[in-house]
């Protein structure tokens, strides 16, 4: 459990151990997409995992600074610490009201782009003093499977999804507060549906010409579209809950962006997105740790 200094605002980790896996759903699964192979096995190693995605409670803090500042008259902070957070870029303030009337306290926060994601970890990491920054698309769905390899963490059988998951038929048309429904087995909730989830890497339609490094792979965007995310959401099919579902990025989830140039913040048709963090047990050096915090292509990511 983390504290984040200066506020009153605490979330929780869960270790991930390494290990080796079969990325990618076999041919034969049911609802298998084209996206979903060839299958790999990839070694992933160690790293703590955000026990829930993460919620308006802990991104409103990076948004907003008077959200933050209101905690500074009676919770003491470290200046130095605070001369670090507060270089990091945030965003500009947001438009619209970023919920769109479906709740903030302990929902998961949504509609972000992925440099919002990666900026987020960037500033979450100079607030806290661990290395934070967004799963890998292997790491993410190594830790979605938690060791099994059926469709989804719990098995095969589509009618046990309502226990797990926030999904399309279930979800109310909107998504739900964080930690409602039963974890997977290495202790994760929501990582099937609520909200899908940002990784790192660009999206690809197939794993033949990616995945060369087998070890800790990661696909570095090269193009602003597309990049990709993880798990399904509340506005998403069951299949798309499934441990190997992917979504890949599009210009159309700013269609409603007032602002010109386009927002390089938010997503504001993109109302079931959002992330979870990770800490690596094995920490990055300084330039690539820059390189996962902000995109690794341009000011203009996604």
């Amino acid at each position: 459990k983390i504290l984040i200094p200066g506020t009153e605002t605490e979330f929780v980790l869960v270790p991930i151990p390494g290990g080796e896996f079969m990325m990618g759903s076999p041919s034969g699964e049911a609802n298998r997409k084209d996206d979903e192979g060839p299958q790999r096995k990839v070694k992933i190693a160690p790293f703590w995992m955000g026990k829930v995605e993460v919620t308006w409670d802990e991104f409103d803090l990076f948004i907003f600074r008077d959200e933050e500042r209101k905690y500074k008259d009676f919770i003491p902070t470290d200046p130095k610490i605070d001369k670090v957070s507060d270089a990091v870029a945030r965003p500009t303030q947001p438009y619209v009201e970023m919920s769109f009337g479906m709740g903030k306290e302990g929902f998961p926060a949504i509609s972000m782009t992925q440099h919002a994601a990666r900026k987020y970890t960037e500033w979450m990491s100079a607030k806290v003093g661990y290395y934070f920054r967004l799963p890998t698309e292997a790491e993410w769905e190594y830790a979605c499977r938690s060791g099994t390899t059926t469709a989804c963490s719990w098995g095969d059988d589509p009618k046990m999804i309502g226990e797990y998951a926030w999904y399309e038929d279930n979800g109310n048309f909107q998504y739900q507060r964080v930690g409602k429904k039963l974890p997977n087995p290495w202790g994760l909730h929501d990582m099937h549906g609520n909200v899908a989830e940002w990784v790192l890497d660009r999206y690809e339609p197939n794993y033949k010409s990616v995945l060369k490094d087998l070890d800790n792979p990661y696909n570095r965007p090269i193009t602003l579209y597309s990049r990709t995310a993880r798990g399904g959401s509340w506005d998403h099919p069951a299949a798309m809950a499934r441990s190997s579902a992917r979504i890949a990025s599009e210009e159309d989830w700013k269609m409603q962006d007032p602002q010109l140039p386009k927002s390089i913040w938010f997503h504001t048709d993109a109302q079931f997105l959002g992330f979870r963090m990770i800490i690596p047990l094995e920490v990055d050096d300084v330039e690539k740790m820059m390189e996962l915090w902000n995109g690794g292509i341009s000011k203009d990511d996604d």
